[in-house]
């Protein structure tokens, strides 16, 4: 999902800081895979997780080549069902791991809140207990920062055969710029986050649709490709049956429960009004003063046109949680969404009402923006659309305190394999999202419409999702990510603000600069000056 948990208030974050990091019992067995409510998130319920599992591909060792004999490599990752189970690939390789190394792996699973807290904890102690984390990316901020984690550089150059190979160039260069940084590499690749839109293909394709469309608005019915649009079709779909049940549906669906990621969706659905072809990559902070730039009238005009679309979705969606919008969307209940790449897996799985209907795109975009560089709204030719890589884009990292880092890198490699990375992407469950040329159909990539059938897919749906997540990942215009020190707590004062927004408790405005003010607030904490350092080198500023 990228798709975690966020707790409602900043401080209990600081306060878990200071938890002694134990480990947790590792379940001896890969657990079924969550469908329902983990740790006050709830996942998809309407579908179920199939049996579709990745190839084994690495052979058993013998004598010295069981080079890891006698070591143990400890992984801490995020709960199942969190983000999705992202746990779950971790036992499907524990044997293959074992009898390719001759290493032990324990499998940590914690609670997303707990998580950096207890990683962080493990890595300013210098205790070591933790070899590896599945890790957000925007933790790089901080654990790159203090000097807690390898570069994998000279891993990954290896050339004797020692490790599993993947291919960093094989990773799009939206998510893979997120798996270096400091020009060093810092991370395995594993899950590639960014959120696009969902449609019902069938309802946008159908005549009499089409005809009754045109005529309330004076144009062609199609897959929205500006904000205006998308706000037209949710408005006109809202309201109709759209499942056949005989009960009315929705436009769209969102999810705007505090703590339930809709300060990512927001990004993702901002990023046109502000990001544009004279203002590539300023949309958080002036880099000379770290003074945050959230009020701007761009990030008001997004706020606006965002809390305007919730007219056309269900009132509960004031208080639900990422997994609740998705079944409604499954069930065939919404005509419209934005959100990861789980979605499009999951409609393909049995309980799905969605699948052989759903088209995907990237998100719409504006016919202007507001240029914080020049502080005028800009028209453009055609469409100014932005890619994201919206989310945590979970992958491996490596403490610098393992006792046993090339065999944490084997693991690593190994899950990155492209083989085992097809079979992750085809599936909905396991939270890992596709980013990859050998994820995508010819001409985009180097998978194969046979592949994605015999996981299960229809192949309409196939083509329209990768050539969703192509499009998105190598769009010219890329939405910011965010990799500095108090990101997560940045973040959550901006979905506790955008909630005010929703709700109606504040105005847009009201609820931005309440937003700069915690911004600001966080930033002074932390210390202006190294955050201004570290936010310019992060985005390349300098």
């Amino acid at each position: 999902m990228r798709k975690v948990f966020f707790p409602l208030i900043p401080i209990l974050v600081i306060a878990a800081m200071v938890l002694t990091a134990c480990p947790a019992p590792a379940p001896t067995t890969a657990p079924a895979p969550t469908t329902g409510e983990a740790e006050g998130e709830t996942y998809a319920t309407v579908v179920e997780a199939g049996e579709l599992v990745p190839p084994v591909v690495a052979q058993p060792c013998e004598g010295d080549a069981c080079f890891c004999r006698d070591k143990t490599v400890t992984v801490i990752v995020n709960t199942a069902g969190e983000k999705g189970p992202i746990s779950g690939p971790f036992y499907e390789v524990r044997d293959e791991f074992e009898k390719a190394t001759g290493a032990k792996l324990e499998i940590v699973e914690v609670p997303f809140a707990e998580h950096f807290p207890k990683l962080l904890t493990d890595l300013t102690t210098g205790t070591g207990q933790y070899d590896t984390s599945i890790a957000g990316a925007w933790w790089l901020g901080d654990l790159v920062g203090g000097d807690y984690i390898l570069p994998l550089d000279d891993y990954y150059n290896d050339t004797t055969g020692k490790y599993p190979k993947w291919d960093v160039e094989d990773v799009q260069p939206g998510p893979r710029d997120l798996l270096f940084y400091d020009e060093k590499l810092y991370m395995v690749a594993n899950d590639h986050d960014g959120q696009v839109m969902y449609y019902r293909r069938d309802l946008i394709e159908d005549p009499e649709h089409q005809a009754a469309f045109k005529a309330q608005y004076g144009y062609d019915l199609k897959v929205p490709d500006t904000i205006q649009e998308f706000r037209d079709v949710a408005e006109y779909f809202n309201g109709k049956d759209l499942n056949g049940d005989g009960t009315p549906d929705n436009g769209l669906t969102m999810h705007l429960k505090v703590g339930g990621q809709g300060m990512f969706h927001f990004m993702s659905f901002s990023a046109p009004f502000v990001i544009g072809p004279d203002n590539p990559k300023l949309y958080w902070f002036d880099p000379e003063t770290m003074q945050p730039l959230m009020d701007s009238p761009g990030h008001q005009a997004a706020m606006e046109a965002l809390v305007d679309l919730i007219q056309f979705g269900p009132e509960a969606m004031m208080g639900w949680s990422l997994g609740e919008s998705w079944d409604h969307f499954l069930r065939g209940q919404a005509a419209l969404t934005f959100t990861w790449g789980d979605l499009g897996a999951l409609a393909q799985q049995e309980g799905s009402q969605v699948k052989g209907k759903t088209g995907a795109a990237p998100m719409p975009g504006t016919t202007q923006y507001y240029d914080i560089t020049s502080g005028q709204w800009k028209q453009v030719e055609g469409v100014n659309k932005v890619g994201n890589t919206t989310g945590g884009s979970w992958a491996g990292v490596i403490s610098k305190f393992s006792d046993a880092p090339d065999c944490t890198y084997f693991l690593l490699a190994l899950m990155a394999h492209p083989e085992k990375s097809k079979v992750y992407a085809y599936r909905g469950w396991d939270g890992v999202d596709p980013g990859r040329f050998s994820h995508y159909l010819p001409p985009a990539g180097t998978n194969t419409i046979d592949g994605y059938v015999a996981a299960g897919w229809d192949p309409g749906d196939a083509e329209s999702y990768t050539f969703a997540y192509y499009e998105n990942f190598g769009s010219e215009l890329m939405f910011p990510y965010l990799r500095i020190p108090g990101t997560f707590e940045y973040w959550t004062a901006l979905d506790i603000h955008l909630s005010e927004a929703a709700t109606g408790q504040k105005t847009a405005a009201e609820a931005l600069k309440a937003t700069v003010d915690d911004f600001n607030a966080i930033t002074d904490r932390l210390g202006r000056d190294l955050q201004r350092e570290i936010y310019v080198k992060s985005l390349g500023l300098e």
